[in-house]
């Protein structure tokens, strides 16, 4: 049983270096989904909304990871 953990593990590093940026992206795709239909604005929003969304997780998760690395130091 533990050869089959460690080979899903290893599968799912292969397509997910980030599973908090993994997680955020599928709850914000799952939110728009459910919540931009029932908003009261054109449906043309909908794809500029998504995208601003993701590119704001990606900018969190890329700052949070700079941080994190600077934190080591050279020395």
């Amino acid at each position: 049983m533990s050869s089959l953990g460690a080979i899903l593990k290893e599968l799912w590093g292969l397509f997910v270096d980030d599973g908090s940026l993994a997680l955020a992206l599928i709850a914000w795709v799952a939110i728009c989904a459910v919540g931009l239909p029932r908003l009261p604005v054109p449906a043309l929003w909908d794809g500029p909304v998504l995208f601003l969304g993701c590119v704001v997780i990606l900018v969190f998760t890329v700052v949070r990871a700079g941080r994190a690395d600077s934190g080591k130091g050279e020395g």
